[in-house]
């Protein structure tokens, strides 16, 4: 059964809202600043958005929660970063094709393991020529087994299975900081679109 995002927003179950954007995001952005246009699904309160809004040139952070949209506006704005209600899988035709970067951070880890594949498409064609995928997979979320979740955790082998035929892997690292209780769990990447 798909999860209630909404209900979670509404009555304010949000383990995954730790009030500040990725440590692992805000390291990478202090050596490498990301420009041009990114992505954000599954933007919640667009804490990670705001912080890629402070390089970037335009941020778009989507969800399908219209209570996440409406939390992530409640904040003051950083740079060139805005909100919609949007779904990953059903994007809008304006913003298919149009960004230099997606960041990842929340999207994968929650949605249905059977709906990965439909992930890698989603980010492929919301990308740009070459454009680029910045994640942070939450490889080990402590589950008692692999179909327990969300978050769901995901193995290093299967991201190379999902993304090799679309994505060629740049570069991938353990970042040096995570929220606590995450630390040694999640796995960076940067992954470049096939032409």
């Amino acid at each position: 059964m798909p999860t209630d995002w909404e209900t979670h927003y509404r009555e304010g179950d949000m383990p995954w809202e730790k009030g500040a954007p990725s440590p692992g995001l805000v390291d990478f952005l202090a050596r490498e600043p990301v420009r041009g246009r990114v992505l954000v699904p599954g933007c919640g309160a667009g804490h990670d958005a705001r912080a890629l809004a402070a390089t970037a040139d335009e941020v778009v952070g989507i969800d399908i929660a219209p209570s996440a949209v409406r939390l992530a506006r409640s904040y003051p704005v950083v740079g060139g970063e805005r909100y919609e209600r949007a779904d990953l899988f059903d994007l809008p035709a304006a913003l298919r094709g149009s960004f230099d970067w997606v960041w990842e951070h929340t999207c994968f880890c929650a949605i249905d393991r059977a709906l990965r594949p439909a992930y890698v498409e989603a980010v492929a064609g919301a990308l740009k020529p070459q454009g680029r995928l910045l994640a942070i997979f939450y490889l080990d979320p402590g589950n008692e087994n692999p179909d327990e979740g969300p978050p769901f955790e995901v193995s290093i082998a299967e991201l190379d299975a999902l993304f090799t035929p679309r994505f060629i892997l740049e570069r991938e690292w353990l970042p040096e900081r995570a929220y606590a209780g995450r630390e040694g769990r999640e796995w960076m990447r940067i992954l470049a679109l096939r032409g």
